[in-house]
C-alpha cells in the first residue's frame, strides 16, 4: 500500500492540493447556497452543519496533501524503505525546516489577508466622497472584499504548493510551462471568459454597482448580490435570480446610485380646476414631507413640476422630489395612497378611458 502510495504521490498530491484550493474558493459562496436553500427555523442548525462538514473535508485535503508531500520527498531521495533518525534528521535539516516555514509563513499571510485586508478596505471607504452615500460606500466596501478576498487566498495557496514543490526538488519550470501553454490553448477556446474578466475589472474599478443596488445590466433588473470579475448576480422582483457574464453588459444603469428620485405622473380629468389639483397634491407632498416617519428617506421636498400631458382620457400632473437611494419605490406608493384618499375627499376625479358611442341617423351621402 505504502509502495503504491509513494509511486502515485505526486498525482495524489497535485488531486488533494486542487482540491484544498477549490475548497477554499467556494466554500463560502456554496454554504450561502445550502442555507438559502434551508427552512428558515433550520438555517442556523444547517449552517453550523455546512461548517463542520467543511472543516472535515478540508482536514481531510490537507491531510492527503502533506502525507502525498512526504511520501514523495522520501521517494525522491530513495529512502522510504529505510528510513531511520539518521535520514529522517538530515531531511529534516535541509527541506523540513525551510517547508515548515514557508507554511508558517503561508499561514500568517492568509491570516493577514483574512484580518487586515477588510479593515483597510472599509477605512478608506469610511469617509464618503462627493455625492456618495455612508451606505453607498459601504456596498462598495463589501463587494471590493469579497474580490479581493477571494483572489488573494487563491494567490497564497498556489504560490505556497509552488514553493514546497521547489523545496522537495521537483522542477516547477515544466510546471509553469505546462500552465503556460495550456493557457494559450485554453485562450482560444475561451475568449468570452477573458472578455468576461477584463469587463469585470473595469465594473469595480469605476464602482459602476455594487452589492445591494438595483440596476439593469444586459436589459435585465434587480437586485445585484454578487459581483465578482466573471459574472453579476441579480435577482428580480419575481425573486428570479439571473447570472450575467460581465462580458454581456454594454449598458449599465444603477437606480441607487448617490440618490433616488420620485418620478410621478398622477392623472386628472378635464373638467378639474388644475390649480386647484396642483394645491392639493403640493399640500399632500408637504405633509409626507413633515412626517416624521418619513422625513429622514427625502433629500428634498417633492413638488409638481408642471402639467405634463393632455392624455386621451385626462391630464398629467408631474410630481418630482428626490430621496435616499432605494426608496424612491416606497416613496411613490405613499404618495399614491395619500392622493388618492384627498381626491376622493376633495370631489377630484382621477379619469379613466372614455368611449363616446354615436346612435343618430347615419349622414344620407352613406
Amino acid at each position: 500500500m505504502w509502495g503504491w502510495f509513494t509511486g502515485n504521490s505526486i498525482w495524489i498530491f497535485l488531486i488533494a492540493g486542487l482540491l484544498l484550493i477549490i475548497i477554499i474558493v467556494v466554500r463560502e459562496r456554496f454554504q450561502s447556497i445550502i442555507v438559502d436553500m434551508a427552512r428558515e427555523r433550520w438555517r442556523e442548525k444547517v449552517r453550523k452543519m455546512a461548517q463542520v462538514a467543511y472543516w472535515v473535508i478540508e482536514g481531510l485535503a490537507l491531510l492527503f496533501t502533506l502525507t502525498s508531500l512526504t511520501a514523495l520527498v522520501l521517494s525522491r531521495e530513495g529512502v522510504y524503505n529505510m528510513v531511520n533518525p539518521e535520514t529522517v534528521q538530515l531531511w529534516l535539516m535541509e527541506h523540513g525546516i525551510i517547508i515548515l516555514a514557508i507554511l508558517v509563513v503561508t499561514v500568517i499571510i492568509w491570516y493577514s489577508l483574512n484580518k487586515f485586508l477588510p479593515v483597510l478596505i472599509y477605512r478608506s471607504m469610511a469617509k464618503p466622497r462627493r455625492g456618495e452615500s455612508r451606505e453607498g460606500m459601504k456596498r462598495r466596501a463589501e463587494t471590493l472584499v469579497r474580490v479581493f478576498v477571494g483572489t488573494g487566498r487563491l494567490i497564497i495557496v498556489i504560490v505556497a504548493i509552488l514553493m514546497v514543490l521547489s523545496e522537495i526538488g521537483v522542477e516547477i519550470g515544466p510546471i509553469l510551462a505546462g500552465f503556460g501553454v495550456v493557457g494559450i490553448a485554453v485562450g482560444f477556446g475561451a475568449q468570452y471568459l477573458i472578455r468576461d474578466l477584463i469587463a469585470g475589472v473595469f465594473i469595480l474599478m469605476e464602482n459602476q454597482y455594487r452589492v445591494g443596488d438595483v440596476a439593469r445590466v444586459a436589459d435585465i433588473a434587480g437586485l445585484v448580490e454578487e459581483v465578482n470579475l466573471r459574472k453579476t448576480v441579480l435577482r428580480d422582483l419575481d425573486g428570479i435570480v439571473h447570472h450575467v457574464p460581465n462580458g454581456e453588459i454594454k449598458v449599465a444603469s444603477n437606480y441607487s446610485r448617490h440618490f433616488a428620485r420620485v418620478n410621478l405622473n398622477i392623472p386628472v380629468s378635464y373638467g378639474t380646476d388644475l390649480d386647484r389639483a396642483i394645491s392639493v397634491i403640493n399640500r399632500i407632498c408637504q405633509e409626507l414631507y413633515e412626517d416624521e416617519k418619513w422625513h429622514k428617506v427625502f433629500q428634498s421636498m417633492p413638488q409638481v413640476l408642471r402639467v405634463d400631458n393632455l392624455g386621451d382620457s385626462g391630464i398629467d400632473i408631474k410630481i418630482l422630489g428626490d430621496v435616499k437611494p432605494l426608496q424612491q419605490w416606497a416613496t411613490m406608493g405613499e404618495l399614491r395612497l395619500r392622493i388618492k384618499k384627498e381626491f376622493d375627499a376633495e370631489g377630484i376625479e382621477i379619469p379613466w378611458p372614455h368611449t363616446k358611442v354615436y346612435f343618430g341617423n347615419a349622414p344620407d351621402n352613406l
